[in-house]
């Protein structure tokens, strides 16, 4: 298993990080791992894109100092701070109709572990109502939600994806309750949990995620260039 650590410097350069390790994972028919923190951002899903409000919806992001962005995979707008955790597990798909639901199961399950790992409690699969990026495969604790998982399955390979809230909570619902309301969607403010709120140390979960996700494999680590 390969696993790439770090962020490259600039945004465009960072989503090539992931795309080039989706190559590499269908050219050698190994696994991949990723998890870094992709800065302060406001990542909008294709459906934002085509709501009447979505101008609103931006300037809202970009009035709060957050810059937009629009992703190819998962639902509605999420929220990165500096804190926040992307994660992504690549795996080599040779049938692109089977595999769907153990994936997504896993992810869910490796996320659950490595959240218990860092003393994050009452994390379980799950939402509150009028959470943000509304989905079947998500993580929550007592304090509200803390990670949502999406997977895009290619010819070769599947990425299985996500995003983990890991502090910084309010600032997250202040900037998701002004977008959500400009598209018209909804969400509660109060649904935003984070690792640091259910009693994990925001410290150790990138570790710890990185460490579920890689499991039993033996990984060669490779770096980019942070920022």
């Amino acid at each position: 298993m390969r696993v790439v650590r770090g962020r490259a410097p600039g945004r465009d350069a960072d989503t090539a990080v992931t795309r080039d390790l989706l190559e590499w994972v269908r050219a050698n028919n190994e696994p991949a791992v990723r998890v870094w923190p992709p800065g302060r951002v406001v990542a909008f899903g294709r459906r934002d894109a085509n709501e009447a409000g979505y101008a609103d919806a931006v300037a809202a992001a970009r009035d709060r100092e957050f810059p937009t962005v629009e992703r190819s995979v998962g639902g509605r707008a999420v929220a990165y701070t500096e804190s926040t955790l992307a994660f992504a597990r690549i795996t080599p798909a040779e049938d692109m109709r089977t595999g769907l639901d153990a994936r997504y199961d896993a992810m869910v399950g490796d996320i659950i572990d490595a959240l218990h790992a860092v003393g994050a409690t009452g994390a379980r699969p799950g939402e509150p109502a009028a959470s943000f990026c509304p989905g079947d495969h998500s993580v929550q604790a007592d304090c509200g939600k803390l990670a949502g998982v999406a997977q895009r399955v290619t010819r070769g390979a599947a990425l299985t994806s996500g995003v983990l809230v890991v502090d910084d909570r309010r600032v997250i619902a202040d900037v998701l309750d002004a977008v959500y309301g400009a598209l018209g969607a909804p969400f509660d403010p109060e649904s935003v949990g984070s690792v640091r709120a259910a009693g994990g140390d925001p410290a150790d979960a990138r570790d710890a995620v990185e460490r579920a996700l890689v499991g039993d494999h033996d990984p060669t680590v490779d770096a980019v260039h942070s920022t």
